[in-house]
């Protein structure tokens, strides 16, 4: 049997539910700190193709990233290429514990600022709305539910947004896995990128209430 049963088999069972969340978690970023360079660097242009050609699809417009941390896919090179095609660009901000996230303009000249997570964020500017998130995830399932940190701040910010952004979950496919055993409060991707492909997520049905974490990036500093 998989380690990582499916999220029905533990409805309504909130220890055994947290605790499947974090050895997953646990055991996706451990994976991910120890590819070697020679397996990213590739990796990484693959995504970074997926990317371009998913994004090429869609009409230009407001696209936000976030700055790397913890062994996460680049962006930034990305970015500015899309700068170029006549993107704009933006960056989330977590101006307030446990509310939705804000996204400031960004520019390869934007002044930076470390927030409280010691994540490198435009240290100030104007808020937009961006019509495109790009969302790191460390786990993710067939179904285009993602697991993240354990902040919760994506979650809160995609809920809150109408109309909502296209959300597409970027990783590196070790980050895959049968089930995340998803929150009620969970928002699924639109779609998840990584070196294999772009994955559109399967049919979804509700999810009955069951406890357990929040999953976002800002929980964890960089380290």
């Amino acid at each position: 049997m998989n380690a990582w049963a499916p999220d029905g088999d533990y409805h309504g069972d909130s220890p055994t539910v947290s605790a499947l969340r974090t050895a997953l978690r646990q055991q996706r970023l451990a994976a991910r700190s120890a590819l070697a360079d020679d397996e990213r660097r590739p990796a990484s242009a693959r995504i970074e193709a997926h990317l371009t050609a998913l994004l090429s699809d869609r009409p230009t417009g407001t696209l936000a990233f976030c700055w790397p941390i913890r062994g996460e896919f680049d962006c930034r090179p990305l970015a500015e290429k899309l700068l170029a095609r006549g993107w704009r660009l933006c960056q989330p901000v977590a101006v307030e514990e446990g509310r939705p996230l804000v996204f400031r303009r960004w520019t390869p000249t934007t002044p930076m600022a470390r927030d409280h997570h010691g994540i490198p964020v435009p240290a100030a500017g104007e808020s937009v709305t961006p019509d495109v998130v790009l969302v790191p995830l460390v786990a993710f399932d067939a179904r285009g539910y993602r697991l993240g940190y354990g902040g919760g701040y994506f979650d809160r910010t995609l809920a809150t947004m109408a109309p909502r952004a296209f959300a597409v979950g970027v990783g590196f496919e070790l980050a895959r896995a049968d089930s995340v055993h998803p929150q009620p409060h969970d928002v699924p991707m639109d779609a998840v990128v990584t070196e294999a492909g772009v994955h559109r997520p399967a049919p979804s049905v509700a999810i009955a209430p069951q406890g357990g974490d929040h999953d976002d990036r800002k929980e964890l500093p960089d380290g």
